[in-house]
């Protein structure tokens, strides 16, 4: 069978960005630091085309703790509610890095998108993040969600970095006693913090994403390295999966993170949760954002999407 750096890539133009990211690969997230990496992001974002139009987008504050969000509204449609939680080695990523994403999602859904803009390492490590977000959710699905005209029943979605709050949260939410969500929708999810799995030394490099720059992540966000292994940290280790939301799980090919994802989702599958599990071949991390740049990255979120409209159709 050959190494995953001897497949193809899903389409020419994938194939083009990832060589120019080989050619100049630009410096490792720890010799630069957070905010060089979010001012770099930022110029990143203001350089790609603006999302679609939407009928209403606008910010609030919700929750206990006043956790800032972004509403997106395709029309009158308000329930089921995607709690959306943005990727960036918990470091960066914002409402704006997202924001396209979520007006996709929103679309071709014609669903209610809350977008979170939870605290981030290293101003703010381990749990800060996970205590917005399940604060954002609880509040989604309680009356707090129905005095703003969203919430009922809600899925919880995040990429990358987000992927593991998604699944964080579901798996504090069901120690507390709910409520729980309806579903959880997890993309390339970092769900192993130790980086113990295979794929992180086979796509080591020159996919886009980089396993020291995950690892620098991991470091911001978690400081102390005995705790990275901790199942409140990295969902693969729990002990106990049962009783969790439904759950997508979709893992890309040419990925550090591939084999922590997918072995989530075969321990959710074993622990009797619903699963749906999809491999993106020819695919790299963060396929999400990548809409703009290869046609092969935006098929792949458009079967997301689809994953999501499914779902969203059997809880209306």
């Amino acid at each position: 069978m050959a190494e995953t750096s001897d497949l193809p890539l899903a389409d020419a133009e994938l194939a083009a960005f990832i060589e120019a990211g080989r050619r100049n690969p630009g410096p490792p997230a720890r010799a630069v630091g957070a905010a060089e990496l979010r001012r770099a992001q930022q110029l990143r974002v203001e350089a790609r085309p603006p999302g679609p139009e939407i009928a209403w987008v606008g910010d609030l504050t919700v929750g206990s703790t006043d956790v800032r969000t972004r509403l997106y509204r395709p029309s009158a449609a308000t329930q089921p509610l995607v709690v959306f939680l943005h990727g960036g080695m918990w470091t960066i990523g914002d409402l704006e890095s997202h924001d396209r994403a979520c007006r996709r999602l929103a679309l071709k859904t014609d669903t209610a998108v809350l977008s979170v803009d939870f605290r981030r390492a290293p101003e703010h490590p381990w749990p800060a993040a996970v205590d917005d977000c399940v604060d954002v959710i609880r509040w989604a699905v309680t009356s707090g969600g129905s005095n703003a005209g969203i919430g009922g029943p809600t899925v919880v979605m995040g990429d990358s970095s987000g992927g593991n709050l998604a699944a964080l949260a579901c798996l504090r939410l069901r120690d507390e006693g709910g409520p729980l969500p309806a579903a959880q929708i997890l993309l390339y999810p970092n769900t192993d913090l130790t980086l113990s799995y295979p794929s992180v030394r086979t796509n080591a490099t020159g996919w886009g994403l980089n396993a020291d720059d995950v690892a620098w992540g991991a470091e911001q966000w978690v400081p102390d390295p005995a705790r990275r292994a901790d199942p409140d940290v990295s969902p693969v280790f729990a002990a106990n999966l049962g009783g969790l939301p439904p759950a997508v799980v979709v893992t890309a090919e040419h990925d550090p993170l591939r084999d922590e994802g997918d072995a989530y989702a075969a321990r959710l599958a074993a622990a009797d949760v619903p699963v749906t599990h999809r491999r993106e071949a020819g695919m790299v991390h963060g396929f999400l954002t990548l809409d703009t740049i290869s046609p092969a990255a935006a098929a792949a979120g458009d079967r997301v999407f689809a994953d999501v409209a499914d779902l969203v159709a059997r809880l209306r």
